[in-house]
């Protein structure tokens, strides 16, 4: 398995865990009764804070699947996978670090932390785009 295949299964693992921990704890919640289980707000505001910076990690790592993801797929569908390994797994470890900070804290350094390792994404994508398109 080429680089480009092991992160987009990485962060498709990632997205994964992060809404089975969601589960988990909704589930222990209502077998414990101390939730229904429609009473649930999607962002996890009604639970802890830890529970909403974990709905909210999960909901960032949805939301920049098809810009991410997509990437990924499309170098491996058109067999230019040369153009995404060499940054496949940094773009990876800078995604679970950006999920990795905003679970930790709100505080400005996690904050900061989790703009840089997001803005190392991006930066990311930008040069795979280029590349994609030049490619073709």
């Amino acid at each position: 398995m080429n680089a480009t295949a092991i992160a987009l299964l990485g962060y498709i693992g990632w997205t994964l865990f992060l809404i089975v921990a969601i589960e988990i704890a909704r589930v222990y919640l209502v077998v414990a009764k101390d939730y229904l289980a429609t009473q649930f707000k999607p962002d996890g505001t009604d639970v802890s804070p830890l529970m909403n910076r974990l709905c909210l990690t999960h909901a960032n790592c949805v939301e920049h699947f098809p810009i991410f993801g997509g990437l990924l797929i499309l170098a491996l569908v058109t067999g230019h996978t040369k153009i995404t390994d060499p940054l496949s797994l940094y773009f990876l470890g800078a995604r679970l670090a950006q999920s990795l900070a905003n679970l930790a804290s709100t505080n400005a350094l996690a904050i900061n932390i989790r703009f840089m390792f997001f803005a190392i994404q991006l930066v990311i994508a930008c040069i795979w785009l280029f590349n994609l398109l030049a490619a073709v």
